[in-house]
């Protein structure tokens, strides 16, 4: 399967976090793999290990134009010996923007949706279309939220548990697969607070719930006050704060999905909602490939 690089833990010291008697350490996924980053690592290895298991070989999944999920898909599927086909929403846009260059340098083959279409990805009945057309194929979800994922998060879960000692988990949520996995792996005096990257990501809940493990015991919710007005919006409060990140403390952060978590993360500190003796994980859950400002990722 594709390699994994264990990943550093970077504690981050402010005179904030200081003056509130917290800790904060930074668990870089990131830097799990050049390609295949951050947690789309954890949630495609049991996808591919299916995928390979049932003989199929050919990936197929959902993204839009600067989609970390099809960047990381055409990845795994090229250094596995596999094909994929990116269902890519709007019209095709000549030069390719870097995220798709890199897509179909991976052999990936792109096929452009309307956005009407797209809203269709799910529906069994489009699926078997794209199947009559490319014939047969692995489905991943866009995101690659599925069972397999949710499993595969589960594990890095365990592995956190396993490493760190922490008493909250803080990570970023899009379509809540990793959210789920994580909340399924973590004691009953833990828990997980995903930080929405929607205007409104009330609906995360319910998601993120169908997906947990019945048996899970830590505690979690989604946080929503963060979302700088929606998907992939930004301020120049944000800017400044990812410029600060990488200046003062080496961290790179993409402005869609881990600048929101830990802007959220400190300002929280500050109000004293985090609580005095707390030690505070964060997932750095990648999504550099990302980090144009103009350029948008797509959901996780």
């Amino acid at each position: 399967m594709i390699s994994y690089s264990e990943t550093p833990i970077q504690e981050l010291y402010s005179s904030e976090i200081s003056e509130a008697g917290v800790r904060v350490l930074i668990k870089r996924e990131d830097l799990n793999h050049p390609e295949v980053s951050g947690n789309k690592w954890w949630k495609l290895k049991y996808n591919l290990e299916l995928a390979i298991k049932q003989k199929h070989g050919v990936l197929l999944t959902f993204g839009g134009s600067y989609s970390n999920h099809l960047y990381a898909t055409a990845a795994a599927a090229s250094s596995l010996g596999l094909k994929s086909i990116g269902v890519v929403r709007g019209e095709e846009t000549l030069p390719l923007n870097p995220t798709l260059t890199f897509a179909q340098s991976k052999g990936m083959r792109l096929h452009y949706v309307s956005r009407e279409q797209y809203q269709r990805k799910n529906d069994p009945a489009f699926l078997d279309e794209l199947r009559q057309a490319y014939g047969d194929f692995y489905f991943l979800p866009e995101g690659g939220t599925n069972e397999m994922a949710v499993k595969g998060c589960m594990e890095l879960g365990r592995k956190l548990v396993h490493e760190i000692d922490f008493d909250t988990l803080c990570i970023p949520v899009g379509t809540g697969g990793t959210l789920s996995g994580l909340v399924g792996a973590l004691h009953n005096n833990q828990r997980v607070i995903g930080f929405s990257v929607f205007k409104d990501g009330s609906f995360l809940e319910s998601e993120v719930g169908r997906w947990i493990d019945p048996g899970a015991v830590a505690s979690w919710r989604v946080e929503t006050r963060y979302g700088f007005g929606g998907y992939a919006k930004t301020s120049p409060a944000l800017l400044e704060f990812i410029d600060r990140m990488q200046k003062h403390h080496g961290l790179p952060l993409d402005h869609v999905y881990t600048a929101k978590m830990l802007f959220g993360i400190m300002d929280m500190i500050g109000k004293g909602e985090i609580h005095r003796s707390q030690k505070v994980l964060v997932l750095h859950s990648g999504g550099l490939q990302g980090v144009s400002r103009t350029n948008p990722a797509e959901p996780r």
